[in-house]
C-alpha cells in the first residue's frame, strides 16, 4: 500500500477511535442533548477559527453557489444528527444507540449510487452485510421492547440517516476545497443551527457544573476535531461508502469504554458481534483497497 493510499485509511482509523468516545462523554454530562450538541460544535468552531483566518479566508470566494448550498445543508444535517443521537442516549443504552446510529452503509450505498453513480461489488456488499450482522448481534441482548427504549432506538436510526446525508453532501465539496475551509463552514452552520434550536425551545445555555464544561470541550476536541474532521479530510480520497462501513467499528470501542467508565455490562453477544464487525469491516476495506490499487495501476 503506497502513502497516498495508506494515509487516508490511517486517518480513518484514528477518526473511528476518536468518535467512539462521543457517547461516553454525552452520558457523563447533565446538560440537555441540544445544549451538549451546541457547545460541542461551538467550541469546535472556535478552535478551527484561527487556522481558518490564517489560511483559508482568502479561498472562501472560490466556493460556488452549489458548494455553499451543500456546505450549509451539511451543517444543518450534522446539527440535527447530534440532537437526535444525544437525545436517544437518554432513552436507550450506549450499545443500542451506537449500533443503530452506525448502520450508515444501509443509507450510504443507496446515496452514493444516486449522487455519484458509485457501484458496489457483490463482495463489498457481503462484507458490509457481515459487519452490519455483527452490529445486530451486539444489540440482540440489549434491545428492550418498551415505549421509551423503542423511541430512543428510533431517534438513533434517524440520526444515522442524518449523518450519512451530511457525509454525502460534503463529499463533493470536500474534493474541491481544503479541509479547514469546509469544516469551518460546516461547524459554524451547525453551531448557529443548534443555538437557534436551543433559544427557540428555551433550553438553558448556562448554569451547568464545571465537569460538564470539560466534557463539552472534550467532545469538541476528541470526537469532532479528531473524529469528524479526519472523516472530512479522508473524503477527498475515500468514498462515503468506505467511511460509513469503517464507522461500524465505533460500537466496539464505545462498548469497551462504557464498560470501564459507565460500568455497563459487556454481554457475550456484544463480544461475538464485535468480532464479526471487525472481520466484516476488514474484508470490506481490503476489497476497496484492491479496487483502488487496480484503478491506480490502470491509469499509469
Amino acid at each position: 500500500m503506497n502513502k497516498s493510499t495508506l494515509y487516508p485509511y490511517l486517518a480513518l482509523a484514528i477518526g473511528v477511535a476518536a468518535v467512539s468516545t462521543s457517547a461516553i462523554f454525552v452520558k457523563l454530562t447533565s446538560a440537555p442533548a441540544p445544549v451538549i450538541a451546541f457547545y460541542r460544535l461551538f467550541f469546535s468552531t472556535l478552535i478551527v477559527l484561527p487556522l481558518f483566518l490564517a489560511k483559508s479566508l482568502p479561498h472562501i470566494k472560490t466556493l460556488t453557489k452549489k458548494d455553499w448550498s451543500y456546505s450549509i445543508l451539511a451543517g444543518v444535517l450534522l446539527a440535527f444528527h447530534f440532537i437526535l443521537w444525544f437525545e436517544s442516549l437518554n432513552y436507550t443504552s450506549v450499545a443500542s444507540s451506537v449500533v443503530l446510529v452506525t448502520l450508515q452503509p444501509l443509507f450510504a450505498f443507496i446515496g452514493t449510487y444516486f449522487f455519484f453513480k458509485e457501484r458496489v461489488s457483490a463482495r463489498a456488499i457481503l462484507s458490509a452485510a457481515l459487519a452490519i450482522a455483527g452490529s445486530v448481534v451486539i444489540s440482540w441482548g440489549d434491545f428492550r421492547i418498551s415505549g421509551l427504549a423503542l423511541f430512543g432506538d428510533f431517534l438513533a436510526l434517524a440520526a444515522c440517516g442524518m449523518v450519512t446525508a451530511y457525509l454525502l453532501f460534503g463529499q463533493g465539496v470536500r474534493k474541491r476545497h481544503t479541509l479547514t475551509l469546509y469544516t469551518f463552514i460546516v461547524y459554524a452552520v451547525s453551531s448557529v443551527t443548534l443555538f437557534l434550536y436551543c433559544v427557540l425551545l428555551s433550553y438553558p445555555l448556562s448554569g451547568f457544573p464545571k465537569q460538564d464544561w470539560l466534557y463539552f470541550l472534550l467532545l469538541a476536541i476528541v470526537p469532532t476535531l479528531l473524529g469528524h474532521s479526519l472523516f472530512n479530510w479522508s473524503l477527498k480520497w475515500i468514498s462515503t461508502n468506505v467511511i460509513s462501513v469503517a464507522i461500524l467499528f465505533e460500537p466496539v470501542g464505545s462498548i469497551i469504554l462504557a464498560y470501564y467508565f459507565l460500568e455497563e455490562t459487556v454481554l457475550l453477544t456484544q463480544l461475538i458481534g464485535g468480532a464479526i464487525i471487525i472481520i466484516g469491516v476488514m474484508l470490506f476495506l481490503f476489497e476497496k483497497k484492491e479496487v483502488a490499487e487496480i484503478s491506480s495501476e490502470q491509469t499509469l
